[in-house]
């Protein structure tokens, strides 16, 4: 007999060409794709745009790889997950993260404090919220039910680097969904997750959901400028967390190159002397290469990859990504 590994498509907040957006879940269904996340930042409401995807797929999973918790409460986080898992027959997955003092403060203009305890009050707020439960006010009131059914078989992933979030997803969470860990590091890190859900007495394990960068094309050059903005976007434009994280398992030297080779920011060179990171972080090369590093994504422990598109890229080279690397199916 034969099965397909899991394999998903995620979006980042910098694709806002909406009916772009739409057109890639609708194709990513028809290709046989298991999920299909975006990461709501500083665009659209991610809520939004996934309640009209429900409407135009029957089978593919939806789910926000990552919604920063500091934009919403707790309660309107329930209430968007219970309206998406409704509408979409129960395909929904919330997806949270600490998100940045960027995000925080510079666009929803509230403090970036102890991101960490937040996220862990918030996913447990909103666990209860969805199980039927009051909320667990911090307030001194009493706290309220939603008013609408309860929706418990919502999966909420967290998306964590650091070691204090990782342990927070091993402890809390039904999946686990890193994005930009190198791909040799990936099992030490799934480790420590499991051991932190192991220390809570969990008896069940978060799925582990690593969103990997894409940058494929028959063309060698197009391949490389891709994967090359993946990580000289990331490394430079994105906040401390993702040099830090690199930094720590090992790859300090590379990150100074990087961010030596782009003093402004505004370019996204990766020397010679750093091209290590390509292959480490991102799904590069021709089709051929990309599916051969997606096998060490498995190998690692990858239980359902995504593979994550770049933004503003044409819609022809998006399908025929998705195309090339569309799941296929494994004997067993």
């Amino acid at each position: 007999m034969s099965a397909t590994r899991g394999l998903g498509v995620a979006l980042t907040p910098m694709e806002t060409r909406r009916e772009v957006v739409i057109h890639l879940a609708e194709r990513a269904e028809q290709l046989g794709y298991g999920t299909f996340t975006v990461a709501e930042g500083w665009g659209w409401d991610a809520g939004v745009v996934l309640a009209e995807i429900a409407g135009r797929t029957e089978r593919l999973r939806l789910g926000t790889s990552v919604v920063n918790i500091w934009g919403r409460s707790a309660a309107t986080l329930a209430m968007m997950a219970a309206s998406l898992d409704a509408a979409s027959d129960g395909r929904f997955t919330l997806g949270l993260g600490a998100g940045s003092p960027a995000l925080a403060e510079g666009l929803h203009d509230v403090p970036f404090a102890d991101p960490i305890a937040h996220l862990a009050a918030a996913t447990q707020q909103v666990r209860g919220l969805l199980a039927g439960e009051r909320l667990r006010a911090t307030t001194g009131q009493k706290g309220m039910r939603l008013g609408v059914p309860p929706r418990p078989g919502v999966a909420i992933h967290l998306a964590a680097l650091g070691p204090r979030s990782v342990r927070l997803a091993g402890e809390l969470a039904d999946g686990w969904d890193p994005f930009f860990l190198p791909v040799s590091a990936f099992a030490q890190v799934r480790d420590d997750l499991r051991a932190a859900a192991r220390d809570a007495g969990r008896a069940d394990l978060p799925t582990a959901c690593p969103g990997i960068p894409t940058a494929v094309s028959d063309d060698a050059a197009t391949a490389r400028e891709a994967a090359s903005w993946w990580v000289g976007f990331y490394l430079t434009a994105m906040g401390p967390l993702y040099p830090r994280t690199l930094r720590r398992l090992g790859f300090g030297d590379a990150v100074e190159e990087v961010v030596a080779a782009n003093p402004t920011g505004r370019t996204t060179v990766v020397p010679e002397s750093a091209e290590v990171l390509l292959d480490e972080l991102t799904l590069t090369g021709d089709p051929e290469h990309a599916r051969a590093t997606l096998e060490r994504w498995y190998a690692a422990g990858a239980e359902r990859p995504s593979l994550v598109l770049p933004p503003g890229r044409d819609v022809d080279e998006l399908d025929a990504v998705l195309e090339a690397l569309r799941p296929q199916p494994r004997s067993s």
